[in-house]
């Protein structure tokens, strides 16, 4: 909502990844599953050390970027909800060929057909666990981790002597910043980068 998206959209990420980091055969990767050309028009970093659609705080702003920008030149949310599955510049084709902005009046592939479906079931059954049949303890759900935020500007020869620096092991930074793809960061352009700290008690 801050960022001016509808809430219900907190269920994309959900039917795209099932909120896990993972790449997709295409190459699409993490919770919004961004290609690199889309990632980086978006203005997400991605190179050998440093790839920020891992980022979940930038990868949201990334991809609430693109679903108003789908939205301004769709006309409807719903529409930008479905190029998010078809992609904008087929969606715009779409549009044009079937000449209508309508999206239940027209023809897609069965994959994009039902996307906004599946959001929509999943909306319906987080709403509501219990009346979709799942029963879930609070001791059956992840508890967030507690963490805080250290701003870098320089190279980090070693991830791990870095986590030392805080009492912790290498595996505790990687936890929170998956985002970091190698043991090191060269930084050689002195960017900020916000790195999170795990606390460990």
């Amino acid at each position: 909502n801050e960022n001016g998206v509808p809430s219900d959209f907190k269920y994309l990420p959900l039917i795209e990844s099932n909120f896990r980091n993972d790449v997709s055969p295409a190459g699409a990767v993490g919770f919004w599953q961004f290609v690199e050309g889309t990632a980086r028009i978006y203005h997400l970093e991605v190179n050998a050390e440093v790839d920020e659609r891992y980022n979940i705080e930038k990868s949201t702003q990334a991809a609430c970027t693109f679903l108003k920008n789908s939205k301004e030149q769709l006309g409807s949310w719903t529409l930008a909800a479905a190029s998010y599955n078809l992609g904008l510049p087929a969606m715009k084709q779409r549009v044009s060929d079937q000449k209508t902005n309508n999206f239940y009046e027209m023809y897609f592939n069965p994959e994009t057909s039902r996307y906004i479906f599946r959001m929509l079931a999943l909306k319906i059954i987080f709403s509501n666990p219990k009346r979709a049949g799942f029963n879930i303890k609070a001791e059956d759900l992840y508890q967030p981790y507690k963490y805080k935020v250290v701003e870098v500007d320089t190279g980090i020869g070693s991830i791990a002597d870095f986590a030392a620096q805080y009492n912790l092991k290498y595996k505790h930074i990687k936890i929170l910043n998956t985002w970091l793809r190698e043991a090191k960061l060269t930084n050689r352009e002195h960017k900020k980068y916000q790195i999170k700290i795990l606390e460990t008690n």
